[in-house]
C-alpha cells in the first residue's frame, strides 16, 4: 500500500530517492582501526538535544532504549533527558536485555521504577499486539521515542521491537519520534533471502533482507509506509530526527562515536559485520561461541574435522576473510564445559566481505564432515532466522552457494527499488 505525502504527519518522515546500491571497486580496503581519519558524526539524540527537544516539549514521551542510547559523554540518555526541563518522560519501555542490558539472550528484565530517574520501566521484550496496546494504554504516555543502536540484521530483534512498538502507536493514535544512528556495518550492501510472510516472527517481522543496509530512521520508514497500514489500517505520526556527518560507506569505528555493546555478544564492530552470516548457525546444534571471547566469531563443534573444514573454506576463495582451525571451550549457551572444534572467522577486508553468501558457505561445507547437517531441533529455528525454508532445503539438497545466492536475486531487486525511497543518507 503507498501513501502520498499528505498522508503523512507534516514535518515528519522525510523520504530521499534516486539512492542507489553501490559497490565498491575491487580491492578497496577499509582498515579495522582508522583512528587518524575519524568522522564526526552526531546522532539523532544529539540533534534533538542541540534543538532543546523543540518536538517533545509539552508531551509525555515514553522512552524505547537500552544501554546503547547514549549522549556523546556517555550518559544514558534517559538520564540527560530526565534532568532536562521542558517535557515530560514519562515512561521507559526495555527491549530484548532490558533497558540497562542486565539480561541475557532471549530475556529481559522485570517491570520497575527506574532507581536513576523514578521512572517507570516496562518491559515489551517479544510483546506485540492487544498485549503491547495495553502496556502502553497503562502507560499514560502520547508519543513514543525510540532511540537503540541495530547492527544491520534483520534478525537482530530491536528493529522488531520497533515495528510492533510503531503498529502499536498507530492502533492508539500515539505520535513516534525515531533517533537515528550509524548502521554500524555500513549502508551500502543488501544480503541475504527477503523473509517469506509465511516466516513472520520476532526474528522477522516483515519482508526485509538478512542484511538490510539501512539505519532505524530509514527502516522505520519503510516499515511505517509499506507494512504497518496493512496491520493497523493506517501509519503512525512518525517523526524522525537523522544524524549528522554519517555516510553510507562509513563503518561504525570509522566515526568518533564510541562503541557500546548493544548486547552481551556483540562486543564488537567486528562481531557485528560477521554476524548477519555466522548467526545463521544459532539454528544448528553447533556452537556459536557464546561463553567464548569471540562470539560468532567463533563456530564449532565436537568431534569435527577442524583441519578439514577450514581447507574446503579456503578453497572456496570467498571474499574478504580467511579462516583458522581452532579449538575453544564455551563457558556458558551450547556446549558449556565441551571442547568444541571449528574455524575463526577473520574478517580480512570488510568492503568487499560478504556476511550472508559466507554464511551459507560456512554450512554447505560441512556436507560429509558431520553426519548430517546439524539442524537444531525440529529446524523451525534456522527457517525463522533464514526467514525461508527454501535456504535449509537448497543446502539438503546439496545446491551450492552460488546457486543459492543467484535464486534470491529477484526478491533483492526488488527490495532494492523499495528500500530507495527510504535512504536518507549519501
Amino acid at each position: 500500500m503507498r501513501l502520498t505525502r499528505r498522508a503523512m504527519w507534516k514535518g515528519g518522515m522525510a523520504l530521499c530517492g534516486g539512492a542507489v546500491l553501490k559497490s565498491l571497486p575491487a580491492g578497496a580496503k577499509t582498515p579495522d582501526c582508522a583512528s587518524d581519519s575519524l568522522h564526526s558524526v552526531q546522532t539523532g539524540f544529539e540533534c534533538l538535544r542541540s534543538d532543546r527537544y523543540e518536538i517533545l516539549r509539552g508531551r509525555k514521551v515514553g522512552l524505547v532504549a537500552n544501554p546503547t542510547s547514549v549522549g556523546r559523554n556517555l550518559h544514558h540518555i534517559a538520564d540527560i533527558m530526565h534532568a532536562d526541563a521542558g517535557f515530560d518522560l514519562h515512561a521507559i519501555f526495555g527491549p530484548e536485555h532490558g533497558f540497562r542490558g542486565s539480561a541475557p539472550a532471549g530475556q529481559s528484565e522485570a517491570p520497575t521504577r527506574d532507581p536513576h530517574t523514578g521512572v517507570m520501566v516496562y518491559d515489551i521484550y517479544n510483546i506485540a499486539g492487544a498485549r503491547l496496546d495495553a502496556i502502553l494504554r497503562a502507560s499514560g504516555i502520547d508519543m513514543m521515542v525510540f532511540d537503540i543502536q541495530d547492527v544491520g540484521s534483520r534478525f537482530y530483534t530491536y528493529i522488531s521491537t520497533l515495528y510492533d512498538t510503531i503498529c502499536a502507536c498507530a492502533r492508539l493514535g500515539l505520535d513516534y519520534v525515531v533517533l537515528d544512528r550509524p548502521n554500524p556495518v555500513s549502508g551500502q550492501r543488501v544480503e541475504g533471502p527477503v523473509l517469506d510472510p509465511h516466516f513472520s516472527s520476532f526474528v522477522g517481522r516483515q519482508a526485509i533482507p538478512i542484511r538490510h543496509g539501512m539505519t532505524v530512521c530509514e527502516i522505520a520508514s519503510l516499515f511505517n509506509e509499506c507494512f504497518v497500514p496493512a496491520v493497523t489500517g493506517r501509519p503512525v505520526r512518525l517523526r524522525h530526527v537523522g544524524m549528522k556527518g554519517w555516510r553510507r560507506d562509513l563503518f561504525f569505528d570509522q566515526t568518533d562515536l564510541p562503541w557500546i555493546p548493544p548486547s552481551p555478544n556483540m562486543p564488537t564492530v567486528q562481531t557485528a559485520i560477521a554476524y548477519s552470516g555466522t548467526c545463521l548457525f544459532e539454528g544448528t546444534t553447533m556452537s556459536v561461541g557464546r561463553g567464548t571471547a569471540m562470539p560468532f566469531l567463533y563456530l564449532g563443534t565436537p568431534d569435527l574435522d577442524a583441519a578439514a573444514w577450514r581447507d574446503r573454506l579456503e578453497a572456496a576463495n570467498l571474499p574478504g576473510v580467511a579462516f583458522r582451525d581452532v579449538a575453544f571451550s564455551p563457558s556458558a549457551f551450547v556446549d558449556k564445559g565441551k571442547m568444541d572444534h571449528g574455524v575463526q572467522i577473520v574478517i580480512t577486508d570488510r568492503n568487499s566481505f560478504e556476511s550472508v553468501r559466507t554464511g551459507v558457505t560456512l554450512i554447505s561445507t560441512l556436507r560429509g564432515l558431520l553426519p548430517s547437517l546439524p539442524w537444531g531441533g525440529n529446524s523451525r529455528t534456522f527457517d525463522l532466522l533464514a526467514g525461508t525454508d527454501t535456504l535449509r532445503h537448497q543446502l539438503d539438497q546439496g545446491i551450492g552457494p552460488a546457486a543459492i545466492i543467484q535464486s534470491w536475486q529477484d526478491g533483492l531487486a526488488r527490495f532494492g527499488a523499495m528500500r530507495n525511497k527510504y535512504l536518507l543518507y549519501g
